[in-house]
């Protein structure tokens, strides 16, 4: 099951990869390779902050 942050993360990756491929900075062919890269990097992101959310919440 999928929590909503994958969700967002999953959509947030495709929406920079459209935006890529629309200013033909990504191909179909090299999609495969750019996708992976952004998502980690968006994945990375987000679970960096909800770490940091988590940490500063449990100090109060």
């Amino acid at each position: 099951m999928h929590s909503k942050t994958d969700e967002m993360i999953l959509k947030t990756a495709k929406e920079i990869v459209v935006k890529f491929i629309e200013i033909r900075t990504v191909t179909p062919s090299t999609f495969q390779d750019h996708f992976q890269s952004i998502y980690d990097a968006v994945e990375k992101t987000v679970r960096k902050k909800e770490k940091g959310d988590m940490a500063g919440s449990q100090e109060k």
